[in-house]
């Protein structure tokens, strides 16, 4: 896991689809940094948990070449999983403050 919404998974780089999580790199304040470190651990737990699925989205990659996917596991979506735990912002076509 990368963040609370990118990871590795077989030598290829994800992005999940359907979220936005806070920023660990370049966080704009200490909530930001830490809910984004607490996103990142959460994401880490989620995909540990057992099988899950990839499923394509209208665009294949994003702008720095990762695979954009939603994650999901029995059909329910693991990033609305963070969103409900207050960790993610549903994707809405542009990203959302956390300061």
């Amino acid at each position: 896991v990368v963040d609370g919404d990118t990871f590795w998974l077989d030598g290829t780089k994800y992005r999940i689809a359907d979220i936005n999580t806070p920023e660990v790199s370049s966080p704009q304040c200490p909530r930001e940094a830490e809910l984004g470190r607490r996103a990142g651990e959460r994401l880490a737990q989620l995909l540990s948990a057992g099988p899950f699925t990839l499923t394509h989205v209208e665009r294949d990659e994003d702008q720095y070449g990762r695979k954009l996917r939603v994650a999901r596991r029995d059909g329910r979506s693991i990033g609305m999983a963070l969103v409900a735990e207050g960790l993610a912002h549903e994707w809405q076509g542009y990203r959302q403050g956390w300061c």
